[in-house]
């Protein structure tokens, strides 16, 4: 396993230089896809770099640049890759540095190995199953994987917050997250409220920074897969809405249901 998440550090180490060389150009060749969602150079680029990476392990992989493979096919893969080269594409464009490289390893429907990488800051966050789940900053093409490891802090950081804090997309709140964010504010008074782009918000649940990140809007499964797994390392429950149903992966259908994380 370890071998594993050094090979999968590494790509998502070299992905993110491939991202920021993008990032600091003029022109990012924006496309739209069939769903009307953008795609960069970056994302191409990243998927690429990925793909050639984890090809290393001889486990198949199913990245969203990639995405067309029959589920007759994957409904018989028991470990998996599931990649997301640029989570994040629209504040990508919009330039805010709230987007990652989302690497995850399936195993039977579940996540048992996380790496998100986020360029603009260099802050890794990686999680086994076994070992649970660690943040390392300052971290870039150039690291070596075991000083990673080796300065790698467990997380979570935060134990308790001030104010009870959820978190939420800059792009998808609605009367279903209104309605519980009011919910909350009656079991616990005041309830701080922070947007974030990409799986950044899994991550801040996981550091313990937000409490719970409520998702009742559209995500595919991966968005979700590589935080579902730093989430499950740090000690948070995944779930379903109904806060008692697992969120699943290599579904017939890629989309998932709404979600909560929460710690």
């Amino acid at each position: 396993m370890k071998s594993k998440l050094e090979i999968a550090i590494r790509a998502a180490l070299l992905a993110g230089k491939e991202i920021l060389e993008v990032y600091n150009t003029n022109d990012f060749e924006i496309k739209l896809k069939s769903d009307d969602s953008p795609l960069t150079l970056a994302d191409q680029k990243a998927h690429k770099i990925i793909v050639e990476h984890l090809l290393e392990t001889n486990i198949p992989i199913l990245s969203e640049e990639g995405r067309d493979i029959p589920y007759q096919e994957r409904s018989n893969w028991d470990m998996y890759w599931l990649v997301d080269p640029l989570d994040g594409t629209k504040e990508f464009i919009k330039r805010n540095g709230e987007f990652t490289v989302n690497i995850a390893l399936i195993e039977k429907g579940t996540p048992i190995m996380g790496v998100i990488y986020v360029p603009v800051t260099k802050d890794l966050y990686y999680s086994t199953k076994e070992q649970g789940a660690f943040k390392a900053i300052n971290i870039d093409s150039d690291s070596e994987v075991n000083s990673i490891f080796q300065f790698g802090l467990k997380i979570p950081f935060v134990l308790e917050n001030e104010n009870f804090t959820a978190v939420g997309s800059r792009s998808h709140m609605n009367e279903e997250t209104e309605t519980f964010i009011a919910k909350l504010k009656e079991e616990h008074g005041d309830v701080e409220f922070i947007s974030k782009g990409s799986s950044l918000k899994i991550c801040m649940v996981a550091e313990g920074i937000a409490n719970v990140y409520p998702r009742f809007a559209p995500t595919m499964e991966w968005d979700t897969a590589a935080g579902h797994a730093i989430a499950l390392g740090a000690g948070c429950t995944v779930t379903q809405a109904d806060e008692k149903t697992a969120l699943v992966y290599n579904k017939e259908d890629l989309l998932n249901p709404w979600f909560i994380i929460k710690r």
